[in-house]
């Protein structure tokens, strides 16, 4: 199936840690490059992680890792904190075609 399915987002408090998978077709998952996105209200989307590349915010706390007969990508989140609240976002992109997964909402609040 040609889209993107995101999971594992939720409530958690400051310091805690989650999993966030994303789901795509074997044609999206064998040919695009993946990374994942996020957006918190009021703010633009910005990038989290690609396999080429962390954002500052996330270094030395979120790990971005694949597993292909799975078709799966996943962001381990640790020491999660108020700030990282947003809608996590999935991305997959070829040349000129950016693809988005639906989202999945992360809280950290205490």
């Amino acid at each position: 199936q040609v889209q993107l399915v995101e999971s594992g987002g939720g409530l958690v408090q400051p310091g805690g840690s989650l999993r966030l998978s994303c789901t795509a077709s074997t044609t999206i998952f064998s040919r695009y490059a993946m990374g994942w996105y996020r957006q918190a209200p009021g703010k633009q989307r910005e990038l989290v992680a690609t396999f080429h590349q962390y954002a500052e915010f996330v270094k030395g706390r979120f790990t971005i890792s694949r597993d292909n007969a799975k078709n799966t990508m996943y962001l381990q989140m640790n020491n999660l904190k108020p700030e990282d609240t947003a809608v996590y976002y999935c991305n997959a992109a070829l040349q000129l075609t950016t693809l988005w997964g639906q989202g999945t909402q992360v809280t950290v609040s205490s």
